[in-house]
């Protein structure tokens, strides 16, 4: 798989169907891998761009400077290493920051916007908590019990009735090839807790789209809804039995959701 050379980073992408181009910019400590479960189906409709953030996954140096800018910056500068004069973002929790992001500084590359699981600012209780995480780290947990920490904070009820699911998703996180440092989970909290666009949102142009899970614990659904319908031109998609992490738990719902605002004018 392809990288390219951007803004001092050796960016990783993955490129897969053909068509419009639609950007997925994943969230913090997640990479290119974390779309799977909607790839398939996105692809067979659209030319589906799958970075790594800086910071993850195959991207080097993963300890490089980071702020939500500057992954905004990469993502631009990857459309244009492919010779794409725009595309739709799809921006998951931090990758929504990304997004929102791009829509503000460079409005012309971004033809539409798709919000899933975040807001134009974190919480004080999420920033504590992804400080926490990082303390967590830094101290030597066991990689297990971390993963099971944060799974609370990102799985719906539902997602823990199934301990085959549940083992299978923490065995993929604790024996993934290309795991996140502590030092680079680090910069993106750091990067997260920094961010704040809300006086921006009403100058957007791009139509936009906020998918929320129900039992989001990070951003609740009618925190997020009330902070980004700030933005002119905007739908709603709420996802019943999903927490944070919508696109792993309900796949085809959210792709439904989708396509549909895609399809749509």
């Amino acid at each position: 798989m392809p990288t390219t050379i951007v803004n001092g980073v050796d960016l990783y992408y993955e490129c897969h169907g053909k068509g419009q181009p639609l950007m997925l910019i994943a969230g913090l400590a997640s990479d290119s891998q974390s779309w799977q479960p909607i790839v398939e189906e996105l692809s067979q409709h659209y030319l589906v761009i799958l970075p790594d953030n800086r910071g993850t996954g195959r991207t080097k140096p993963q300890d490089v400077e980071t702020s939500i800018q500057q992954i905004a910056d990469d993502c631009i500068a990857l459309l244009g290493h492919l010779q794409l004069p725009s595309a739709t973002l799809l921006g998951h929790s931090m990758g929504g920051f990304a997004a929102l992001d791009c829509a503000i500084r460079y409005p012309a590359h971004v033809s539409k916007l798709i919000l899933v699981g975040t807001s134009a600012v974190n919480s004080d209780r999420n920033n504590n908590l992804f400080r926490d995480w990082v303390s967590y780290l830094k101290s030597g947990m066991d990689t297990e019990r971390w993963f099971r920490n944060v799974f609370y904070w990102i799985f719906s009820r539902r997602f823990f009735e199934n301990s085959e699911t549940l083992n299978d998703a923490l065995r993929f996180a604790i024996e993934y090839p290309y795991p996140q440092s502590d030092t680079a989970f680090a910069k993106q909290v750091n990067a997260i807790e920094e961010f704040d666009c809300r006086e921006q949102l009403p100058g957007i142009k791009a139509k936009t789209l906020i998918i929320s899970g129900q039992e989001d614990l990070l951003f609740p659904p009618k925190d997020s809804a009330r902070v980004l319908q700030a933005i002119p031109s905007t739908s709603v998609c709420l996802i019943a039995d999903a927490a944070h992490s919508i696109h792993m738990e309900s796949p085809t719902t959210f792709t439904d959701c989708v396509l549909h605002f895609l399809s749509d004018g």
